[in-house]
């Protein structure tokens, strides 16, 4: 049987530890008990745990053996602030498909109301990935980035990258996916309306490929989604 993965909020040597709500969720809905197994991700590897202490806030458990995680392509997807509902179904789906950074993105066609309350959104949108994380038995938690703008976004290490772009026709995403440079592709999506021309130029003049996900013209959350399953099924 699976063991269930959990991501630990502090470690220290052998030990790993969940806190708060996230302790809570353990014992009160899961009912876990002392002497229970768990895989627990440390952060830097995963490793097996076992239940060893039960307290209102916290929960203790003692880290043995190593197991084995197979690495993954890192991505990072620049995801233009839409609305906050669709945007929370993106990222948790994004997340279970194997986005490694997803960094919110104030685009010229994002709703203005939204692009300034956007940063109020950001622990909520880590506590979406820590569950989808730790749901798909992932070994890491996405990073959640500060709100940038465009300008700021574009500056963001990576290797390939990749805008989707409704106006191309003839470059597919899973054509440039063939040989990722250095492990790490970085893929920006426009908002509602998408990108205006004068952002294509911008990515354009900075080094960026234009790619298309299909011949359709996709909501931004589905066109997220059809992004990472096209980076799921050929990458990882």
């Amino acid at each position: 049987m699976t063991r269930r993965r959990w991501i630990a909020d502090k470690v220290s040597g052998n030990r790993a530890f969940l806190v708060g709500a996230h302790a809570d969720h353990l014992v009160r809905v899961l009912r876990a008990r002392v002497g229970q197994e768990f895989d627990i991700s440390t952060g830097s590897e995963v490793r097996r745990g076992r239940l060893t202490a039960i307290s209102p806030d916290q929960v203790e458990f003692e880290l043995g053996e190593q197991i084995p995680v197979s690495p993954n392509v890192q991505v990072t997807l620049l995801l233009s602030i839409f609305k906050f509902d669709r945007m929370e179904w993106a990222i948790e789906k994004c997340t279970e498909l194997g986005v490694a950074r997803i960094v919110p993105v104030i685009a010229r066609r994002s709703e203005a109301h939204l692009a300034s309350a956007a940063a109020k959104r950001v622990e909520r949108w880590r506590r979406i990935v820590l569950q989808a994380a730790e749901q798909s038995r992932r070994s890491l938690v996405p990073e959640v980035f500060q709100p940038l703008k465009l300008k700021e976004a574009l500056m963001l290490p990576g290797g390939m990258r990749i805008v989707l772009s409704e106006f191309e026709t003839e470059v597919k995403l899973k054509d440039l996916l063939q040989s990722p440079s250095g492990g790490e592709v970085v893929i920006a999506l426009g908002p509602e309306g998408g990108w205006t021309n004068e952002e294509l130029t911008v990515f354009r003049e900075a080094g960026w490929i234009s790619a298309s996900v299909g011949g359709t013209i996709l909501r931004t959350e589905t066109a997220a989604i059809a992004a990472m399953a096209v980076v799921q099924s050929e990458l990882f």
